[in-house]
């Protein structure tokens, strides 16, 4: 597999960061898995795993707590940025995120800095869109279950 590298673009605060210890468990055109500590110590989540569907806006990251147990699925939008001839991947948080909790609570977050975002007029107009509209598939997916079955079983078969 060619080297490449992971970065994370945030808008909230404004920065770029290398993912240089995300360990990348498999790869395709489509599809990225890495497994991953958190870059800095929380309380709430302490490792996990990310797939990042590239065709779809959507990174997927199934979080654990300090003492190992699920935390929730966290579902960022995002806008992949690939260069293949640097073998760069940045991935631009749209700041949309789902949680899902162990017990199936389906929690939409961070709707007011996105639209912090498009009042600041941060992003093109179309990625306002896309963003909105990757959403909305997104929890179709997840209400409809067995799409999003199917999305989660990539880190599932990874994990270990």
């Amino acid at each position: 597999m060619k080297s490449i590298r992971l970065f994370r673009r945030r808008y909230l605060p404004d920065e770029m960061i290398e993912l240089k210890d995300d360990k990348i468990l498999f790869m395709s055109p489509e599809i990225i898995v890495t497994k991953w500590d958190v870059l800095k110590p929380r309380s709430d989540i302490a490792r996990g795993y990310s797939a990042y569907f590239l065709d779809q806006g959507v990174k997927l990251s199934k979080e654990y707590d300090p003492q190992g147990n699920l935390a929730y699925w966290y579902c960022d939008i995002v806008k992949p940025v690939i260069d293949e001839a640097a073998g760069t991947y940045a991935f631009h948080d749209l700041l949309i995120d789902v949680l899902i909790f162990p017990d199936g609570m389906v929690k939409v977050v961070d709707l007011d800095e996105f639209a912090d975002i498009m009042e600041q007029g941060i992003l093109d107009p179309a990625d306002y869109l896309a963003a909105l509209r990757t959403t909305d598939a997104l929890l179709k997916k997840i209400y409809g279950g067995e799409e999003f079955s199917r999305m989660k079983k990539y880190i599932e078969e990874l994990e270990g």
